[in-house]
């Protein structure tokens, strides 16, 4: 990487990017969303871990599901979001690394070692969340990260083999 890039580029991405609580009257299209995935999925993270598990939670059924784990303060802006970007993490990531890092045996750092898979998983799939908003915001998205919701309803409701 050599060349810095433009003001503008810096400015979409950082210094007049702010968390939004109102959304564009537009449809984010699912090609759209693969593309976003697509920027994303090889950013670095340790050990190109890549434990994030996203799902593009869109349309009238999945805001049905998401909606009952929220605070209220959190109800409106994403029932009126065109898609709400649910990011979890895969406690089994360390089954992956011998394709994703296959240089050294990374899988045995982790097996047996639930502490550390969770650490990891945790911290890597919050970064990977980072850049899906980083993402987002190059490809002309707005997006306003959020907590205040309850994780064992959103893990119920959208990722069930997980509990």
């Amino acid at each position: 990487m050599s060349e810095r890039i433009d003001t503008e580029a810096l400015d979409q991405l950082f210094f007049e990017a702010r968390t939004h609580n109102e959304w564009q009257d537009r449809p984010v299209s699912d090609e759209l969303l693969r593309e976003l995935f697509d920027t994303l999925r090889w950013a670095p993270t340790s050990a190109n871990c890549s434990p994030a598990r996203i799902v593009f939670a869109k349309g009238p059924e999945a805001k049905a599901r998401l909606l009952p784990a929220l605070i209220e303060g959190n109800v409106e802006k994403t029932r009126t979001a065109p898609v709400t970007a649910i990011i979890g993490h895969d406690l089994e990531f360390h089954e992956h690394l011998p394709y994703l890092f296959p240089h050294t045996d990374a899988r045995s750092w982790f097996v047996g070692n639930q502490p550390l898979i969770e650490e990891t998983a945790f911290r890597n799939g919050s970064l990977q969340g980072a850049y899906l908003i980083m993402a987002a915001r190059a490809l002309g998205l707005d997006c306003g990260p959020m907590s205040g919701f309850d994780p064992d309803k959103v893990n119920a409701a959208f990722f069930p083999d997980s509990s």
